[in-house]
């Protein structure tokens, strides 16, 4: 049960994944786009409005991961992520049915809204309703789902890319409907986490449903011992009186600042890998760099993703947080200075060159996919304690979707040749290095380990 919330991840990785391929699309680029004698087909997206396009989604997601926290802790984790499956979905219509650009935008905007709030609300659900043993596992499934999302989105783009007329990009995008579907209507099975209900003061709806969900019954021991460690747990919490965001700035003797900050630096961090220029930008990137069909490419590379991303599931439980934070920073580090040199080096006409390079990124990508992409949400969704949890998730998620904003809106400028324009292209891959090399200081030094520990025990461990 606890896993299939992990689904979630699909709405987020897919709309993440599909921009990359659509404003590719020539039908798109005629919609949406300015006349442009120069381009092969008569029109072309100017870098602002490209821009614009792309990074509008996480303008949304950081709004609602800010609005998550106070929907978690007052319609509960469950009830809330049936809502956000509606919002997206309005998002997903408006995008859909665009006869313009700014509606598009406005829909970019509104399915970031949903993306954001899905953001926070499933790994907290996960984290909450998961057994300790396991519970690294269940939540890195979040970020499987998102890996899928991404494969599905780059395969339906592929296949989608050379439809007459706007079915090509609308296509692409009305797909998303069957995933807000999927989820929120098996959502309504799954009951409400039994640490949202003991907060609630609903200790008998908290038991029952961690009977369910250990499938052990009620007067089972182990299930009664859990529900005594919520409740003094959060007895403990609410004697310190932290309810609000400014408590998650406390610095008490439960360090809520330190984790708080460790939270959201870890959520920075992970933008700071440069993973989501392959996602937002992988099409554009390999066709820039001489690949002959960059959509198939970009669908090989999100294999890749997706299969590291199960490596990354059972490595977590089993070798730790810190060390798979610390080593996948390394590999990622080395792959991005070589991508970068590699590019600056070699002609884009160099078909060995071509090759290293697709495999390069691959390598990258698997080094993210099976440490730094699960493992980040597994430990933002554990170290929190429970009555600050929702704001401690939400401000860690908002940090990772300010930065990807940032990211995204200021790439292009960055990446692109035009007029205004840094004109960096492959040299962009320096900064990711440089960057990973800061994710393995901070993994080193701040990220606590927490393999094997129930939620009251991080608490202990704090």
């Amino acid at each position: 049960m606890t896993a299939f919330a992990a689904f979630g991840g699909m709405l987020f990785g897919y709309d993440t994944g599909a921009i990359s391929g659509i404003i590719q699309m020539n039908d798109w680029v005629k919609t949406f786009g300015e006349p442009d004698h120069n381009a092969p087909t008569g029109f072309s997206v100017s870098t602002s409005r490209e821009s614009l396009v792309v990074s509008i989604l996480s303008a949304g997601t950081f709004l609602g991961t800010l609005v998550g926290a106070p929907a978690a802790d007052t319609l509960g984790r469950r009830t809330g992520i049936m809502l956000t499956c509606l919002v997206f979905s309005l998002g997903v219509a408006l995008q859909t049915a665009a006869p313009n650009v700014a509606t598009f935008v406005a829909g970019r905007f509104f399915a970031g809204l949903g993306v954001g709030l899905v953001s926070t609300l499933v790994p907290m659900y996960q984290s909450e309703c998961a057994p300790r043993q396991v519970r690294g596992a269940l939540v890195a499934c979040y970020q499987w789902a998102i890996s899928i999302g991404i494969l599905l989105a780059a395969v339906v783009n592929n296949a989608a890319k050379d439809r007459a007329g706007h079915s090509s990009w609308q296509v692409a995008t009305g797909v998303q409907f069957v995933w807000a579907a999927v989820l929120c209507v098996g959502m309504v099975w799954l009951p409400e986490t039994p640490r949202w209900l003991v907060m609630k003061g609903r200790g008998d709806a908290a038991l029952k449903a961690l009977s369910r969900l250990r499938s052990l019954p009620e007067d089972d021991f182990s299930v009664r011992s859990e529900i005594d460690d919520i409740v003094a747990a959060l007895v403990e919490e609410r004697e310190m009186g932290e309810s609000s965001y400014a408590d998650c700035f406390r610095w008490n003797r439960n360090k809520t600042g330190l984790r708080t900050l460790t939270g959201i630096a870890l959520q920075t961090w992970q933008q700071l890998t440069g993973i989501n220029f392959i996602s937002y930008y992988g099409v554009t990137f390999f066709a820039s760099a001489g690949i002959k069909n960059p959509f198939l490419i970009s669908v090989a590379v999100n294999v890749v993703g997706t299969a590291m991303t199960l490596l990354g599931i059972v490595a977590v439980d089993r070798f730790g947080r810190r060390p798979l934070l610390i080593w996948g920073a390394v590999v990622m580090c080395a792959c991005e200075y070589l991508i970068a040199i590699l590019g600056v080096t070699v002609s884009t006409e160099n078909i060995a060159a071509q090759r290293a390079l697709i495999a390069l990124v691959c390598i990258y990508v698997a080094s993210f996919a099976s440490t730094w992409g699960p493992v980040a949400w597994v430990v933002t969704g554990e170290i929190f304690p429970l009555n600050v949890r929702a704001k401690g998730i939400s401000l860690s998620a908002a940090s990772n979707w300010l930065l990807n904003w940032a990211l995204a809106f200021s790439t292009p400028y960055l990446v692109n040749a035009g007029a205004g324009d840094a004109g960096l292209e492959v040299k962009v891959f320096f900064i990711w290095g440089s960057t990973c090399a800061g994710c393995v200081a901070f993994a080193y030094l701040c990220v606590p380990e927490t393999k094997g520990l129930s939620l009251e025990q991080i608490d202990l461990l704090y």
